[in-house]
């Protein structure tokens, strides 16, 4: 017995209030259309349907079962069309959310990629340092850092990792000297880029000797974004523990030296989240899918390019 096709049969019968109409709409018999319907009563072993020579009526159980009918094929419909559409190009605004120094380093020039695959897709981008609320907002995906995921309901894809290093100046380091070990930091004048991810009062390192971890006393210089960071210490402030993203530029340019090339410190996990939806739309399948592709190879390659920064 064709179950779902059977379902189909009674909510036709139901809507054109006879069986006759719903074979016409059908194209095809009287017959065939009343036996889909007696094949699920007998396989229910329960009545839909009340029958006269002159009309059909839904008993308490034809009721009930017909609404779950209409929404098991509303589903159904759904998954075709989405299946049949599948290779349709993505269009309409995309809301995106992203941290605000990752945004600007990697999200923004993806998405100038994303739109030459997909012209028809307008990205409305949102840097901030805070987690929005999806749904209350109206974001369709948040790229979010963080060391692991609160159980929040979303749909994730982990799209790679981010860490920290150790920069100061030249200038400064010429002043105040190299520190060769993460305990040489407490002779020196540290900053703290303010976060949610991570405790305000330590930093703590991964290194050859494993976890190591710094208490900072009172600092002269805080901070929530790690560009601002990332100019304080090029202004020869101090230590500064900056995101690699952030710091890479000044590395590259010299103005930035990484102390410490042994150690890294505040390991970071990227996701993508979205709603937790039974079908996406393609602009959102797309988009993740892009950056699941794109991503892991711009981390890994920024990451491998660190090591020619390592002060002799």
């Amino acid at each position: 017995m064709d179950t779902l096709q059977n379902m189909r049969v009674f909510v036709r019968v139901v809507e054109a209030g006879s069986f006759t109409g719903a074979a016409q709409y059908l194209n095809t018999t009287t017959a065939y259309a009343s036996r889909a319907v007696s094949d699920l009563e007998a396989h229910l072993r329960t009545r839909l349907l009340n029958r006269t020579t002159r009309r059909i009526a839904l008993t308490e159980a034809g009721e009930r079962y017909l609404q779950r009918c209409e929404q098991i094929l509303a589903y159904v419909d759904q998954a075709e069309a989405e299946a049949s559409d599948a290779h349709a190009r993505p269009s309409g605004k995309l809301k995106v959310h992203a941290m605000t120094s990752f945004g600007q380093h990697y999200v923004v020039p993806a998405v100038g990629r994303y739109q030459q695959r997909y012209p028809e897709v307008q990205v409305e981008l949102t840097l901030a340092q805070r987690m929005p609320d999806l749904l209350d907002e109206g974001f369709d995906v948040s790229l979010a850092l963080a060391t692991d995921l609160p159980d929040s309901g979303l749909v994730s894809q982990r799209l790679g990792s981010a860490f920290s290093v150790a920069c100061a100046s030249p200038a400064y380091l010429e002043q105040r000297g190299v520190p060769q070990t993460p305990a040489d930091l407490a002779q020196h004048t540290c900053m703290q880029l303010v976060t949610p991810i991570f405790p305000a009062d330590k930093w703590t390192f991964d290194g050859p000797n494993g976890d190591e971890t710094v208490a900072l006393g009172p600092t002269t210089f805080q901070v929530n974004v790690a560009e601002a960071m990332a100019a304080a210490a090029c202004a020869g402030m101090g230590v500064g523990l900056i995101p690699l993203y952030s710091a890479i530029r000044w590395l590259r340019s010299g103005e930035l030296v990484w102390l410490l090339p042994e150690y890294t410190a505040q390991p970071m996990n990227l996701y993508a989240l979205y709603p937790s939806r039974q079908y996406l739309d393609a602009k959102i399948r797309t988009w993740v899918e892009f950056l699941r592709d794109e991503l892991p190879a711009t981390l890994a390659a920024d990451h491998a390019e660190l090591r020619q920064f390592a002060r002799s």
